[in-house]
């Protein structure tokens, strides 16, 4: 029934739960002595009933994956109940990674690993961190993302992402029914529902700050999706989507441990059949405990709980996730994007500057060790990929409401055909910043007339005659091979020409126009 499944007999926990009994200390509530672990089982009862909805079973049948798999499996009933007859308080569950979390002393978490059900006792890496760099308003920078990006050509399909359900993650969604540019979602019933993962307990989700980031999600919802009904303007791609929302992020720089909240927010949402997620959260550094950062060389599809999780949802369940790229590109001691932009199958976005399209200093850099380029694609945010990423949200949105028979990887693949850079695309923005036209055109199957070509050049120095009439300055990205950036920069148009040189250990200089590009190979 089940793909790659064995089956084991569960009978000789019964007999052994009374001998384990004397071998468990009691669990503590989160305290200074506790830390919080994933404690991950061996096996599932596959007998038990997959907790699916038929949207789910739908979009996985439109993907052509299995509808039912292992990992929609509930976890084996007995052994949560041994946990929990020891005083283990576990605080969120998973059935993709099959394991708990809970806080346990270092004695819990030593006896624990003697058990004959737990496969790994594993803390849990520090918080998610917010991509974003300072607050600002929203809507004082969503219109010239959106502008970037062509919007017009939407509006004038009548494009609104109407129809398509999206779920957004992040750390709290503060005053968002009292927000002008969100209320036609709330008049509308566009919020189908809404779960808080961090305090379950909270009675008003929309009205209580426990934390200074609690409106970060609203900032975020509103880049997908804010209109402003007065002045009749849109700030995200997608007003007529709806939407669930998870508040899975404390905010706090002090509280640890939020990768199991953000697991469970989408193993609900795909239960669900949410097949669109955005996610302004990642991990790379910032922990209060530094043995607790990542290292760069681990930013590399594979080795984080949370870029298995990413994994998971992308390859297996059929949801389409966008992922900020991160915001320690500037940071010396780092500058890699944060997993789980790292995921091979994660869309994952960079942000860049409004006029001349280079890749803000902020913004994550795809590591050369990657076998595939990221980020994928990128767009305008000043203060954040926490900002850019739902820009693209609701421009898939749109696209899924256009063309609601491309699968995931046909869609990925569009938005990339659709950046101004493809198919140059380079570690710093991807294939660059999606533009609206010509995606429409590619769905037409009347591609875009050529704006790409190649260049080869004999010696250090190129003279570009500029066909059509150009700022001051156009942007470079000088490469080391197809896609690794060593530098990007401006040259000054004189004349309607530009002048460029190869600077030492460059192979490959792309000349960003805009509305063209051009790929210089020096030979």
């Amino acid at each position: 029934m089940y793909p790659n499944m064995q089956r084991r007999s569960q009978l000789w926990l019964f007999l052994l739960l009374p001998f384990w009994a004397a071998s468990l200390p009691l669990t503590a509530q989160p305290h200074s002595d506790t830390e919080k672990y994933w404690i991950f089982l061996t096996d599932k009862d596959l007998a038990a009933t997959p907790a699916i909805s038929a949207q789910t079973r739908a979009n996985r049948q439109h993907q052509g994956l299995p509808l039912f798999q292992w990992t929609d499996v509930p976890l084996q009933a007995a052994y949560v109940q041994a946990l929990q007859h020891e005083g283990v308080q576990i605080v969120c569950r998973s059935r993709w990674l099959n394991a708990v979390s809970a806080y346990l002393t270092d004695a819990q978490q030593t006896a624990l690993r003697q058990l004959p059900f737990v496969k790994e006792v594993r803390p849990l890496r520090g918080q998610l961190q917010l991509a974003e760099t300072e607050p600002t308003e929203t809507t004082r920078w969503a219109s010239p993302a959106s502008q970037q990006m062509a919007s017009p050509f939407f509006e004038t399909e009548k494009l609104t992402g109407k129809g398509v359900v999206v779920g957004v993650i992040d750390a709290g969604f503060y005053r968002a029914h009292q927000s002008p540019t969100l209320r036609h979602l709330f008049e509308a019933g566009q919020i189908l529902q809404f779960r808080d993962f961090v305090n379950p307990t909270k009675a008003d989700f929309f009205g209580t700050s426990e934390t200074a980031q609690d409106a970060h999600g609203t900032s975020v919802l509103n880049m997908i999706t804010g209109w402003d009904e007065e002045k009749h303007e849109r700030y995200g791609f997608a007003p007529d989507a709806q939407f669930y929302l998870a508040r899975t992020d404390h905010g706090n720089d002090e509280f640890r441990g939020e990768e199991d909240y953000w697991m469970a927010a989408m193993e609900w949402m795909d239960s669900l059949g949410v097949r669109l997620i955005n996610t302004s959260l990642g991990y790379a550094l910032g922990f209060d405990n530094p043995q607790e950062n990542y290292r760069p060389e681990e930013m590399d599809g594979q080795t984080s709980t949370i870029v298995k999780a990413a994994r998971i949802a992308t390859e297996e369940k059929g949801i389409l996730l966008v992922v900020s790229a991160g915001n320690d590109g500037d940071n010396r001691h780092w500058r890699y994007i944060s997993t789980p932009a790292d995921a091979p199958g994660v869309l994952a976005v960079g942000a860049t500057w409004q006029d001349v399209w280079k890749k803000m200093g902020y913004s994550g850099i795809g590591p050369a060790f990657l076998p595939y380029l990221k980020p994928d694609v990128a767009c305008y945010s000043l203060t954040g990929t926490s900002f850019s990423a739902p820009v693209i949200t609701g421009f898939v949105a749109c696209l899924m409401q256009k063309a609601p028979h491309l699968t995931n990887a046909q869609l990925m693949e569009l938005v990339r055909r659709s950046a101004h850079l493809y198919p140059y695309g380079n570690n710093y923005v991807g294939y660059g910043v999606p533009q609206a036209d010509r995606a429409l055109q590619w769905l037409a199957k009347t591609p875009p007339s050529a704006s790409a070509r190649e260049v080869r050049v004999k010696g250090d120095h190129y003279h570009l005659k500029l066909r059509h009439a150009h700022e001051n300055e156009v942007l470079l990205f000088h490469k080391r091979d197809a896609t690794q950036v060593v530098d990007q920069t401006t040259a000054r148009v004189r004349r309607h020409a530009l002048d460029i040189a190869r600077p030492d250990g460059v192979a490959r200089t792309t000349i960003d126009l805009q509305t063209e590009v051009i790929e210089l190979v020096w030979e």
